[in-house]
């Protein structure tokens, strides 16, 4: 029988944004960064109550499909407690559907109140495990949780029954590494991108991605002078163009003069990794084009605190 939280209780969590695959890596490596969602999760007498300000505040749900809710409600049943009722107030920062992690984000932020409000029992990889359910890959949640970059993978059982195990580990990121993010103001359908990926490739292509997701790994964390190399891919942004024309035209621009730009997650955002400012002249030029400039340190791992209301 699952233990009845009190009502008064709040958490409060701060969730970093992320970005995904860091080029090669595809639905593996992922990179925490500082802009943040924070969401506050109160239990009351009764009820479902949600409040969303910033980010995507005109265009998410207000109900028990919000996926803030969805994930809350997993942490709450993980960690066998239930609430009387519950009052969600989330004030976003991360742009929706852009590639920097939101859904990701959204997810980790559940269950991480969750975990707060019944005092703490699920661990990190059980954090990990129950967000990365809700996409299906834990690259993004892997990242807002841990903070840093993370390695993650997916074991999938081969009974067909059982679910798949996500798991992730941290890699210290060199200190002198800085990402800033070129956000295109259009959505981008993480599905209906995926779909324009090939169903089998070339070993001459899945060798190239292997060995530059080893670089990329040496890269981040001590030898950032290879980041150029380490983000070049074969496997999903070449066939992502047609569909992201700003994306791949900014992709290409910035590598041609040598910065390390890669598609963040699904795009459309694209994500430059560097240790010298980029020149002001491109980043104008990108703010010229309708792009947004957003310049992030590497985060830390997701933050919460408990109080009573």
């Amino acid at each position: 029988m699952p233990t009845d939280l009190p009502v008064g209780l709040k958490a409060t969590v701060s969730v970093p944004g992320s970005s995904a695959n860091l080029g090669p890596g595809f639905d593996t490596l992922g990179l925490a960064v500082g802009i943040y969602d924070t969401v506050e999760v109160e239990t009351i007498p009764s009820g479902l109550e949600v409040e969303i300000f910033g980010e995507g505040a005109g265009d998410l749900p207000r109900d028990s499909s919000h996926l803030v809710v969805k994930a809350l409600r997993a942490g709450l049943k993980a960690a066998d407690v239930q609430a009387p009722g519950l009052r969600v107030v989330s004030t976003n920062s991360i742009p929706q559907s852009r590639g920097l992690g939101s859904s990701a984000a959204a997810a980790v932020a559940g269950v991480v109140a969750a975990n707060t409000l019944a005092g703490d029992p699920l661990d990190a990889d059980t954090i990990v495990q129950l967000s990365s359910a809700f996409e299906g890959h834990p690259d993004n949640a892997a990242a807002s949780v841990l903070g840093g970059t993370v390695v993650s993978w997916t074991d999938v059982p081969v009974d067909g029954v059982t679910d798949p195990s996500y798991r992730a580990v941290g890699v210290e990121v060199h200190p002198d590494i800085r990402a800033t993010a070129l956000v295109p103001d259009f959505h981008a359908s993480t599905n209906a991108v995926r779909q324009v990926l090939p169903s089998h490739v070339t070993h001459t292509d899945a060798r190239f991605n292997v060995s530059r997701t080893a670089v990329m790994t040496v890269a981040i964390q001590r030898h950032p002078e290879l980041l150029w190399e380490g983000t070049r891919d074969r496997l999903h942004q070449p066939y992502r163009a047609d569909v992201l024309p700003v994306t791949a035209e900014w992709v290409n621009h910035l590598r041609n003069r040598g910065f390390a730009a890669y598609l963040s997650g699904a795009g459309p955002t694209v994500m430059v990794l560097h240790t010298d400012p980029i020149p002001e002249k491109i980043l104008d030029s990108a703010r010229e084009a309708g792009l947004r400039v957003i310049e992030l340190d590497v985060a830390g791992p997701v933050k919460a605190s408990l109080s009573r209301a």
